[in-house]
């Protein structure tokens, strides 16, 4: 006999109820029917997994071990059936996605025009600082689509059948406080800053060895580094005790100034992922154009890397 999703449904009624006698109840089954139903489960399985007496039934460690199993499976199913129900009855072209991002300017402007080209697809989003949990996921099934971003040409995490596109590349800027004497500089050279502590939010990317990297190749070693969320990192430079690496369309707050650097040393690619057997896949054409579409958006957001893209007309990311 083979294990099917209604053995491990009994499993778990008996362990729910605390006996045979209470589960067949629940399960509108006579005694009898049940307790030889749970026998022949027991034998597939290779072994009891219940100690009954007159108290009830307790899980054999075997049972623990199928009940543990049986908790992930059964609501994984159910959630496969409901969305299969919801998007028998919603499709239109695009099917339900749910998008993982590691942070940054894309994500709202791909959600406001997914949702507005496809009212009736329901969009999810789940967003994380690693980009290989986010990759994982998709990897797994619980995510359509992973949009992370990588240093200059690293590439994204390995993970078996994955397909990426390339959505925009950026440089990266620099924040300061708008007191620092910097500040009214065009660009800097990043050998400008050697003296200058740093605030740099967390990620498990290459990005921290590409800006050591970047770093040495100006003659320093960043000094104070101070990993921390972006909150913290923010306040660090607005009070002076720190600069800021930031991606070029990122939009200024009160008491901060951007800063290009000279030759743009520092790169920053955004990238979709999908698993290339997945039924969202067929939809990646579209969600990645939208993806551009809202890079494109939010780099005519950012003055000043407008004014950059006008002194390096030929950087990839121009809009």
């Amino acid at each position: 006999m083979d294990l099917e999703l209604r053995h491990l449904k009994i499993v778990r009624a008996v362990a729910e109820a605390g006996s045979v006698t209470k589960a067949a109840t629940q399960l509108g089954l006579a005694q009898p029917s049940l307790t030889a139903q749970l026998k022949r489960i027991e034998r597939t399985l290779g072994g009891a997994l219940f100690e009954r007496d007159r108290n009830g039934a307790r899980p054999t460690p075997l049972g623990e071990l199928v009940l543990t199993r049986a908790r992930v499976l059964l609501p994984a199913v159910r959630e496969l059936q409901e969305e299969a129900v919801r998007f028998a009855n919603t499709y239109t072209g695009i099917p339900g996605v749910r998008i993982g991002a590691t942070h940054g300017p894309i994500l709202g402007g791909l959600v406001d025009r997914l949702t507005a080209a496809h009212p009736s697809a329901p969009v999810s989003t789940r967003t994380s600082w690693s980009s290989k949990e986010l990759t994982t996921l998709v990897g797994a099934g619980r995510l359509d689509f992973a949009l992370i971003g990588t240093c200059g040409e690293s590439p994204p995490p390995s993970m078996e059948a994955m397909t990426w596109t390339v959505v925009g590349t950026d440089p990266v800027f620099v924040l300061l406080s708008e007191s620092h004497p910097l500040a009214g500089e065009k660009e800097l050279d990043l050998a400008a800053l050697a003296d200058e502590g740093w605030a740099l939010a967390p990620g498990d990317g290459c990005f921290t060895d590409c800006f050591a990297g970047a770093c040495a190749r100006s003659g320093f070693v960043p000094k104070n580094v101070y990993e921390s969320d972006v909150a913290t990192c923010l306040h660090l430079v607005q009070v002076g005790k720190a600069a800021a690496l930031c991606q070029a369309t990122f939009q200024l707050t009160a008491g901060l100034v951007m800063m290009p650097l000279t030759g743009a040393p520092l790169q920053w690619r955004h990238l979709l992922g999908w698993h290339v057997d997945s039924f969202a896949g067929r939809a990646a054409p579209a969600v990645a154009e939208h993806a551009r579409a809202a890079h494109r958006h939010a780099v005519e957001r950012s003055t000043r890397y407008l004014e950059w893209l006008g002194r390096n007309p030929h950087f990839g990311a121009v809009p």
